[in-house]
């Protein structure tokens, strides 16, 4: 069991397989030329099992797979399979912006992955353009009923940017609660490879827009992940809950569960706080001790908190750690 200076059990690792995508989002990465990167130049799959092995063993019981876009690496579903046969009773998920999701919905759900969240910022055609820089939607909602078929559990993501899709934050809720699935409203989080003066709502005023037609009541955390859950009583319907992630709020570390393995192979302890432990060598060869060393380090090295203020810009790269 992995267990941190602070009491908190770590049973939850985010890998990013790779730092390409296929989308340029202004949030994220939007100056960064397209052609980012090799599938050669990414950390094979097969080293990054060797981790994966040593933390289930160390009684890691979530893996959530992100990017980059993790669909662009392939052997995907084959290393989705691979940890699945590992470990069955593991819970596999995968963050995606649905691009690429549509062929490989039915393959994926047959691997052992079972739950996926989409990135879906607007319903309209040409906000989607202006966030993405990529004409998307239309194989972003080809992706989402491709996934709703499959049978997995779905959870869409949106990031409210003022003056750029806030006024969709109410569509996005509606399409999601008409479709079933969760959504999560996350703020957004300041850092240098953001497009310039982008600024994104805060929690307060994501629930201003909501409320301006339902009527909610705050619940707890997410189980599974860092998001203030809040439930809609619907009238002749079931209730619909929601989520919002809010990295500014100080509660928003206190149930931390998670490290994150990035891109180049270094264990980040929180995305927040600037240290990190590379360990891309010993996946590389292999050695579980030293992959085991190195964990147990991050996990000792994890901050009570982030370093994080509202006038703070972090200089990391998300699109390197999955967010």
């Amino acid at each position: 069991m992995l267990v941190d200076s602070f009491g908190r059990k770590i049973d939850y690792i985010r890998i990013s397989v790779t730092e390409r995508c296929n989308f340029r989002c202004l949030y994220c990465m939007p100056h960064i030329p397209m052609d980012l990167g090799k599938e050669e130049d990414d950390v094979p799959l097969e080293s990054i099992l060797n981790f994966i092995k040593v933390a289930l063993d160390e009684g890691v019981k979530k893996i959530r797979i992100t990017g980059g876009e993790p669909l662009l690496r392939k052997g995907i579903v084959e290393f989705i399979a691979q940890i699945y046969a590992y470990s069955p009773k593991i819970d596999i998920a995968l963050t995606t912006n649905a691009y690429l999701l549509a062929p490989l919905a039915v393959p994926l759900r047959e691997a052992g992955l079972r739950r996926i969240n989409i990135s879906l910022d607007s319903l309209n055609k040409e906000k989607i353009k202006c966030i993405a820089q990529r004409d998307g939607l239309d194989k972003i909602l080809e992706g989402i009923r491709a996934a709703k078929s499959a049978g997995f559990t779905l959870k869409l993501n949106m990031v409210p940017l003022r003056g750029v899709n806030e006024e969709d934050i109410l569509e996005v809720l509606e399409y999601a609660m008409e479709l079933d699935v969760g959504v999560r409203f996350i703020e957004f989080m300041e850092n240098i490879y953001a497009k310039e003066n982008t600024k994104g709502l805060k929690a307060k005023e994501i629930l201003e827009q909501i409320q301006k037609k339902y009527s909610f009541e705050v619940l707890d955390k997410d189980f599974f992940g860092p998001a203030t859950l809040y439930r809609i009583t619907q009238k002749d319907k079931s209730p619909y809950i929601f989520g919002i992630i809010a990295p500014h709020n100080d509660d928003f570390c206190k149930s931390c569960n998670r490290v994150r393995l990035n891109s180049e192979g270094k264990l980040i302890p929180c995305l927040y706080y600037e240290n990190a432990v590379d360990i891309k060598e010993a996946m590389l060869r292999g050695d579980t001790e030293e992959i085991l060393r190195n964990l147990k380090l991050c996990v000792e090295n994890k901050p009570e908190k982030n370093d994080w203020n509202q006038n703070q810009t972090s200089t990391r790269a998300f699109y390197k750690t999955g967010g």
